[in-house]
Parts: C-alpha cells; structure tokens; sequence
C-alpha cells in the first residue's frame, strides 16, 4: 500500500468569534481515516455552551458589526478572495478531504475546484443582484429589497464536507448573514481548513463560527437556539424532520436538502455502451455515497441483457483502494457502522428476490485489512413492491430492474417518497422532455448522470427536501424580501374624526 500524504493538518479546535479555541470543557474526539482506521487528528468535541458562544458571537456580528452593513461589491471582494485562497490550497485540502473521507484524490481535487467555483459564482450574483420596482401610481415609488436572513444554523453531512459547506457558506456571506456552522463529526477536517481561509480573507471576527461535535450536543441546541434566523441543513430525513419540528416552534426559516432514491432510466432506443458508462459513475462515484448516487437502474426489456452484461464485465474491473493510490477508482464507506448498514441492504435485497450478480462482501487482503471497504455490487430483478427499490442505501450497490416501456419506468420511479433526481437515455428528445414532465424529481438529466453546476438550483420534490441551493434560489434562501414604499406627494386622508363637519 502506498503511504498516504501527510498535508498540514487543519486547527483542531473551535473557530469561534474569529479564533480558534478549545471546547469548554477540554473534551476532544478521534477523526478517523476509513481506508486505514488510523487516528488522523483529535479535535474540540463541542456541547451545548460552546453553541451558546458560537450563537452569541454570530448574534453580535450580525446586529452590531460591519458585515450585514457591507456593500456587495465589499461582500464580492471577500468570496473572491476565498476562491483564490482555495486555489491556492488546492492540493493540501483535496489530500485533507481524502484522508477524511477516503474519496480518490481525483475527487477531492474536483471537489475544491468546484467549491472555488461556487464561491466566484456567489461573488458575481451579488455584485448584480439588484432590487425591483413596482408598478405604482404617480408620486410612488414602490421596490421590493433583498435584506439578509441573518443569524443562520448550518449542518453539513460527512459525504462531501467542504462542498456542501461552500453551498451554504457562500450565498450566506453573499447576503450579509452571520453563521454557526457544525460539520458531521466524522469528517470536520477541510471545514476547520476553510475556517482558516475564511479568517485570512479578512472575514470580521464573529462572522463565520465553526462548532465541532455530535449532533445531540451541537445540532440540537444550534437549532433550538431562539438567537437563530435560519437552519439550513443536509443530511436524513429523520433528522431534517427533527430540525423543521424545532425551527417550527418560533417560525424560523428552514432549508432541507434530504437525498433522495433516485431513478436511471435506460429505454429501448437508447445508447446501452453509453448507458452502461455512465450507470457505473452514477452509482459507484465515491462509493456510492452520493444525495443523488443513481442506485436503481430501470431498464427496458429490448436492451436489459445487454446492458446487464455491460455492467458486469466493467464492475468485475473496479480497482479499489486508498484514495491517494492513482490506481484507486473506488475507496471505502466512511465508517463500520455504515458499511454494516449497506451490507444490510444487500441482504434484505436477496431476502426480497432480488438476485446477486456481483461483489456484496468485503475484499481480502492486507490492503483492506483495516478500513470499510465494500466490493462494488450488482443485483438484478429488485422487486418493485420492496423497501430495497425505495430507500437511499448510500453504497456502492446497484439494483437493476426490467421495466417494459417509459410508463411503467416512471410509474415505479415516483412510486418512492423522495424526488431528488432522475435521469433518462433515449435518443429521443421529445420523449425525454415527456419524461421530465412527468417525473417528480428536482433534477432530470437527458443522457447524462450527476452534473451539476452553481448557476442552477439544487434541491428535492416530496421529501427530498425544501427549498433550493446553488442558483438564484440559493441566494434567496438566506434573504429576506422587504417591500420599501416611498411617496413623494402623501396627501390627507380624512378618513376618521370627520364628525358632523
């Protein structure tokens, strides 16, 4: 096995009102490589006082310091400097983020190019995004302003850290919010990173928190936290439940993106060599642990065997390994816990009918001894009716189903409760505009799986979530609309206290 990097370590600590600081009670927690099981950093284990501190600081920031005050050209120059300060970085924090996670270098490296991206797009939108005027009658002047949310919760999960920190961070500094940030406690490492960045970049001190820990000890109080504006979250269902309960108790505004059972939808007429390429990427890009990971291949009858075969000839080739080996295209699951949990699903999936084409164990050998490795796994005929075509396994696991026609193949994909993204291949584009008519997924890619750029909006239907991030919407997300009505000629009324005059 090769050794893997060793980049300079982030701060281990809490980055709270523009330092960095232990938790109060000196508690610290274990971050662990899932392709080695070896301890690559211990950092600050927050609880519910170290929240009071974050919130507090953020509180302040926002209703007494500059930023909310800034111009958005001051905003952009800021975001600017971040992106080139990612750029800077980017080989230090991709190696950080693969060691965290144990996504391949290649990914990671992608990730911080993309994240930089993000940042530059947020600078650009804000510079331009002005207010709108009204029609009015005569001497008004009636505009609708955005204004910012202003203290806002953000809880990121363990899959993509520093990239989906960058699709909350970003449009909240953009419209002049404040922030509490809380990582997944497995992966906090380029989160601590960007903090670093974020402070060299010139951000006011208070502006930007980061709160380590567990999300009973953290999460929960962030949320509850009266002092809040706004919880944007991504992660489970359960949990975003949980979080929507508590921001409903004082009305505070909620952004949940929840995953989703996302559907890939191969018809008759289609490209199967194409199809068959990009069915591998959709489903074992970073080993499956992906919001929009296509795990449920629903394949006409006239192409099935065909692209079955397909499959099973490239899957059987997956090299797997440490992510910072070159010839590693597939890592590990991020912990024990998980990987039990997917091999669990690929039980129930045999359980159900569904038949085991390839992989569903662990690999032997030296190289695998220590981490949470699964082999890339095929399984064909998944029943419709079970809970293994329904439910996110978050795993490198791909289910094929036969479906005879594009009816039935949309009827099965929104038969699942979420609707976060879909995919169809067919040459036909009229039939593929039909198709996305019809689907009930908040993205629908035409011949094509997983790109996803900042100008567009990314979000769920049904219990994929609420609201949207990227986009204009992203930005909305953390604003407020306010309506200003200006009247250059007010006239009397005379509506009351006319008596008998």
């Amino acid at each position: 096995m090769l050794p893997p990097p060793e980049p300079k370590l982030p701060q281990p600590d809490l980055f709270v009102d523009g330092a960095f600081a232990p938790a109060a009670d000196g508690a610290r927690r274990a971050i662990l490589c899932p392709a080695t099981g070896r301890t690559l950093l211990e950092v600050a284990e927050g609880d519910h006082t170290d929240v009071d501190r974050a919130v507090a600081a953020a509180r302040a920031a926002f209703d007494h310091g500059p930023w909310p005050r800034t111009t958005p050209r001051e905003r952009a120059a800021l975001l600017e400097r971040v992106a080139g300060l990612l750029e800077r970085d980017r080989d230090r924090i991709a190696q950080l983020e693969t060691l965290d996670t144990g996504k391949t270098l290649a990914e990671s490296g992608d990730d911080v190019a993309q994240v930089a991206d993000v940042f530059r797009y947020f600078a650009a939108l804000i510079r331009v995004d002005g207010g709108q005027v009204n029609r009015a009658e005569g001497a008004v002047l009636s505009i609708t302003l955005a204004r910012p949310a202003g203290v806002v919760a953000l809880i990121t999960p363990w899959n993509y850290p520093l990239l989906q920190a960058s699709w909350k961070v970003a449009p909240a500094l953009a419209a002049g919010c404040t922030f509490v940030l809380k990582p997944s406690e497995l992966t906090p490492l380029t989160t601590l990173a960007l903090a670093e960045l974020l402070a060299e970049a010139g951000l006011p001190a208070g502006v930007a928190n980061v709160v380590t820990g567990a999300g009973a000890a953290v999460g929960a109080p962030l949320v509850e936290d009266p002092r809040v504006d706004m919880v944007s979250f991504t992660g489970g269902l359960a949990t975003g439940r949980r979080i929507a309960a508590a921001a409903a108790q004082r009305a505070a505004k909620v952004a949940l993106e929840l995953g989703g059972k996302n559907p890939n939808i191969v018809l008759a007429d289609a490209d199967v060599a194409l199809a068959a390429d990009h069915a591998l990427e959709a489903v074992f890009f970073h080993a499956g642990q992906v919001c929009s990971a296509g795990s449920r291949l629903l394949v006409a009858t006239e192409v099935h065997d065909e692209l079955v075969e397909r499959l099973a000839a490239r899957i059987a080739r997956i090299r797997l390994g440490v992510g910072w080996d070159p010839a590693t295209e597939m890592g590990p699951l991020i912990g024990a816990e998980h990987l039990a949990k997917v091999e669990g699903y690929v039980s129930m999936a045999q359980e159900e009918g569904a038949t085991l084409r390839l992989g569903g164990g662990r690999p032997s050998g030296e190289a695998f001894a220590n981490g949470c490795f699964l082999e890339p796994t095929l399984l064909l005929d998944l029943p419709p009716e079970g809970r293994v075509a329904r439910e996110e396994i978050f795993g490198p696991v791909l289910t094929v189903e036969r479906v005879r026609d594009l009816d039935e193949a949309i009827a099965r994909a929104d038969a699942t409760d979420t609707g976060l993204a879909a995919a169809v291949w067919t040459r036909d584009l009229a039939t593929a505009l039909s198709a996305a008519e019809r689907l009930r997924f908040g993205t629908v890619w035409w011949n094509d799986f997983h790109p996803y750029f900042p100008e567009a909006p990314w979000g769920g239907f049904k219990t994929s979530g609420v609201g949207r991030e990227l986009g204009r919407s992203g930005l909305r997300e953390f604003q407020e609309e306010q309506h200003v009505y200006l009247n250059g000629r007010p006239g009397r009324s005379d509506a009351f206290g006319r008596g008998n005059a």
